[in-house]
C-alpha cells in the first residue's frame, strides 16, 4: 500500500521564511531604486542652482574700496543688461583685464583681486554675470561664453589689449573666449578645472552626471585650439578643483601654457602667492 507524504513542520516553515524573505528583498531594492530616482531627479532639476550661486546684492565699488570703478549697464545682443565693473588703464599702453569671477557671490568679493589689478596700471572690465547681482537673465554655458565674446569684441573695438582672466568658474568663460578670439594678449587661468562635468563626477561618482548635466564647461575639449600665451595657476591644497585638473590641462595645452603650481595653495588665496606678479612678468617677457 503506497504511503502518503506529508510536508514536514519544518520545511514548510524554511518555505515561508524563504518568501518572506524574497518579498522583502524586492522591497528594499525598491526603496533603493525609488530613492536613487530622486536624487536623480533632485540633481537634475537642481543643477543650476548647485552650479550657479549668486549672491543676494551687488555693492557699490566705491564701498569695497573701488572709488576708481565706474558701474556700466551694459545690453547683451538680446537685450540682456548685464552690470561691468570697469576702469580704464592708468598707465598708458596697459592692457585690460577682462575678469570673469567664480560661481558665487558678487563681484563685491572679488575687490582685492581687482585693486592689485588697477594698483599695477592695468585696466578692468569685469562683468556680473546673467542671473548675479546687477545684472538680469539666466546663467548658463552658452549665455556666458557668449556674453563674453561680445565683451571681448567691445574691448578690441575700443583699441584696449586684453588679457582674459577666469577665476574658477570663470576659467570655463575665459578659455571658450581665447579658443575663438586668438587675439587676445594672455590667457590667465586660476584654479581651472578640465570640466564642470569632472568636478561633478568625482562628487558625485555614483551618478550619470554626464547624462545629467547640461553646462559641463568642457576646457579640455578646447584648450589645444588656444593659441593664446596661457598661464595656469593652482594650489595643492584645493578640495574644491583638486590640482590634478590644472595639471592636465597644462599637459593638454602643450608648450602654449605655464603651469604654476602653489604649495598648499587654496583654492581662493593663489593672490597672496604672487599670482599677479607672475602676470605682470609674463607680460613683459
Amino acid at each position: 500500500m503506497a504511503q502518503v507524504q506529508t510536508d514536514h513542520p519544518h520545511n514548510t516553515g524554511h518555505v515561508l521564511t524563504s518568501a518572506r524573505l524574497k518579498r522583502a528583498l524586492i522591497l528594499l531594492v525598491a526603496i533603493c531604486a525609488a530613492v536613487y530616482a530622486a536624487i536623480l531627479g533632485y540633481m537634475y532639476a537642481n543643477q543650476q542652482s548647485l552650479l550657479f550661486k549668486p549672491g543676494e546684492t551687488l555693492p557699490a565699488p566705491a564701498t569695497v574700496g573701488l572709488a576708481d570703478v565706474e558701474v556700466l549697464s551694459l545690453p547683451m545682443a538680446d537685450g540682456t543688461q548685464l552690470a561691468v565693473w570697469t576702469a580704464p588703464p592708468a598707465t598708458e599702453g596697459a592692457p585690460t583685464v577682462l575678469f570673469f569671477h567664480g560661481q558665487s557671490g558678487s563681484l563685491g568679493d572679488r575687490a582685492d583681486r581687482m585693486r592689485e589689478i588697477l594698483n599695477s596700471g592695468f585696466g578692468l572690465f569685469a562683468p556680473s554675470y546673467r542671473g548675479f547681482p546687477g545684472s538680469e537673465g539666466t546663467p548658463s554655458e552658452p549665455a556666458l561664453i557668449g556674453d563674453g565674446i561680445q565683451m571681448y569684441d567691445r574691448l578690441a573695438a575700443a583699441g584696449h589689449s586684453v588679457v582674459l582672466h577666469g577665476q574658477s568658474l570663470g576659467t570655463g568663460v575665459a578659455a571658450a573666449v581665447a579658443a575663438q578670439r586668438p587675439d587676445a594678449r594672455l590667457l590667465v587661468l586660476e584654479a581651472p578645472f578640465t570640466a564642470t562635468v569632472d568636478v561633478a563626477a568625482e562628487r558625485y561618482p555614483f551618478l550619470p552626471v554626464s547624462a545629467l548635466m547640461k553646462d559641463q564647461f568642457a576646457t579640455r575639449d578646447l584648450i589645444d585650439q588656444v593659441s593664446v600665451p596661457t598661464l595656469i595657476f593652482h594650489g595643492t591644497a584645493d578640495t574644491t578643483i583638486p590640482v590634478h585638473h590644472g595639471q592636465s590641462l597644462a599637459e593638454m595645452a602643450g608648450d602654449n601654457a605655464q603651469l604654476f603650481i602653489i604649495p598648499d595653495g587654496m583654492h581662493n588665496d593663489l593672490w597672496s602667492y604672487g599670482l599677479w606678479d607672475q602676470v605682470q612678468q609674463a607680460l613683459i617677457n
